[in-house]
């Protein structure tokens, strides 16, 4: 009985593994993920009644790429980003992300890159805002109430400088912009070290009569899948809100289109942005004040997402300022918790978050004291390893003293034949004179599960482990190994593990799970290198293990023998 309940769980494991093979398998010819995107899913509707909306209605990204272009657009260039202002609105139509690039194909590396005759390229910077062909991402910002400076309105350059020196901290670069007798001075601060960007409106009433305007911030993006996004990753691409009373909310391309909505649209806290795979932009108006979330499909293939800040009653000739942060970069989840509460929920770890949070946290906490993510994924292991050995020291005694009753348990099998009912009967009174708990062999496999699923979470969604090398060949812990080293070295250890667990008195069954080591070692060549990583240490690990338990049975077995 307990060799077929292990069994059974090999199977289990081996069918969990072709699902997610399959899985991403399908993701790759393009059809969405059986697992459908991570975490809460949440449709909305746009706010149809917001001038903002009318004012973009009718938007084609040819007109918006028409509009760029004739203009002289404003380079500004940080430590860590590159930006590209159009004068028309003062809008952000690019950046560059100067310390991330494109990860490449690992088809085109290692073993792979070889037999297929690929080349892989020199990897190039991230582009998130961008305003190309096939690829509209945009950042804008305008007054609403009146005919006043909007994302339309021809903004000059006032001050700079535009590029970050050395021994120089800090960028101040203004524009200004004139309309309906209103000034408006947008004031972009960016830091060095910093992705986050100080958005400054300083709003002057050039009329003779009081106005009360808002200020609207709003991303405007196509549908479009991110570039340099892996073929074997199904990752959200859409739009969120976060608000303290609903929390992390998504808003998917299709749910604006179908006029739906799910989400709180007036709140004085929270943000709204945009996700793609490891990136993220977001708006975070000042906490405290009162705004209107909305959003609104532009065109077929082109969205935007915003909030709206009221402004206080300005008198003529006064100056109102309001202040924003906006965010674009790699959703580095310590960054983002210093930017604003929940930013960091956009990293998604799907519906095993509450396993896979934790385990991200100690894998951090360990790559700060060793400096490597793959020696953290080692040290996690041993931690994960040496935490269930007191549950998993029953399952490796079990299957020390299963693998001595080999024979009895053969003897059996010949002596009651097809009774099955008469087998197991006797089988059960022969564990039970033997103190052996058929299901305890299970244990081990059965506790790493689930820990093996949430580790696959984390290295699909954590920026921090994208690119992250550990030794010689592994330059990707998020990608597979390009020279399969990992798998044919898993191969070894199952094998290994196989030889000391006990054989199926079965000849079909045992030439089975034989066989399985190789069929699991085929499945784990398409699985990031950090996940077979994890699973060959804790292979090893259990080799140790259950050398050491089985030479303490064999020894404890001598004793009784002698005496």
């Amino acid at each position: 009985m307990g060799s077929e309940i292990q069994r059974a769980l090999l199977w289990i494991l081996f069918g969990l593994s072709a699902f997610m093979l399959y899985d991403r398998w399908e993701v790759y010819n393009g059809r969405p993920s059986l697992l459908g995107s991570e975490t809460q899913q949440v449709v909305t509707k746009e706010v149809n009644d917001t001038p903002v909306a009318k004012m973009t209605e009718q938007i084609s990204s040819e007109e918006l790429i028409k509009a760029v272009s004739k203009a002289d657009l404003v380079t500004i260039e940080t430590d860590l980003v590159k930006l590209e202002i159009d004068p028309n609105g003062a809008t952000i139509v690019r950046s560059q992300l100067l310390n991330e690039k494109q990860q490449i194909p690992w088809t085109d590396t290692g073993l792979v890159g070889m037999v297929l005759g690929n080349e892989a390229k020199p990897a190039e910077d991230v582009v998130l805002f961008n305003q190309v062909k096939d690829d509209t991402y945009l950042a804008q910002t305008g007054l609403i109430g009146g005919p006043y400076p909007t994302h339309k309105t021809l903004f000059k350059l006032v001050s700079g400088p535009l590029k970050l020196e050395d021994g120089q901290n800090e960028l101040e670069v203004v524009f200004e912009g004139t309309a309906g007798g209103v000034t408006v001075k947008k004031i972009y601060k960016l830091e060095r070290g910093h992705y986050g960007i100080k958005v400054s409106h300083v709003v002057s009433n050039n009329s003779n009569v009081e106005i009360q305007p808002s200020v609207y911030y709003q991303f405007t993006r196509d549908d479009h899948k991110p570039a340099g996004e892996g073929s074997m990753t199904n990752s959200y691409t859409g739009a969120a809100v976060y608000t303290d009373k609903e929390k992390f909310q998504k808003v998917t391309f299709e749910a604006i289109a179908d006029g739906e909505k799910d989400y709180q649209a007036r709140a004085n806290n929270g943000w709204v942005a945009m996700i793609q795979h490891y990136f993220v932009s977001a708006w975070i108006p000042s906490n405290g004040v009162e705004r209107e979330n909305y959003t609104r499909q532009i065109s077929s293939n082109l969205y935007t997402i915003g909030s709206i800040e009221p402004m206080k009653v300005i008198a003529p000739g006064q100056t109102e300022r309001v202040d924003a942060v906006l965010y674009s970069g790699p959703q580095d989840q310590e960054r983002l918790d210093h930017i604003a509460q929940g930013l960091s929920l956009v990293v998604d770890y799907g519906w095993l978050t509450f396993l896979a949070q934790p385990i991200y946290w100690l894998l951090a906490k360990l790559h700060a004291l060793v400096g490597n993510w793959g020696w953290a994924i080692v040290l996690l292991t041993c931690i994960v390893k040496a935490a269930l050995y007191p549950l998993s020291l029953a399952g490796y005694r079990s299957m020390a003293r299963m693998k001595d009753l080999g024979p009895r348990m053969k003897a059996l099998r010949e002596k009651y034949g097809d009774d099955k009912q008469r087998l197991n009967q006797a089988m059960m009174e022969m564990y039970k004179t033997e103190k052996i708990n058929p299901v305890g062999g299970c244990l081990p496999i059965l506790l790493q599960l689930p820990v093996f699923l949430a580790l696959y979470w984390v290295l699909l969604a954590s920026v921090e482990l994208r690119d992250a090398p550990w030794i010689f060949w592994i330059h990707d812990l998020a990608a597979p190994d390009p020279w399969f080293i990992l798998p044919i070295l898993m191969i070894i250890t199952m094998v290994l593990q196989f030889k000391l667990n006990p054989t199926p008195p079965d000849p079909v069954q045992a030439k089975v799970m034989a066989f399985m080591p190789y069929v699991f070692g085929i499945m784990f060549i398409f699985f990031a290198s950090g996940l077979v990583l994890y699973w060959l240490i804790n292979n090893i690990l259990s080799i140790v293990q259950q050398y050491m338990v089985n030479k303490q049975i064999a020894a404890d077995r001598l004793k009784r023998q002698l005496n």
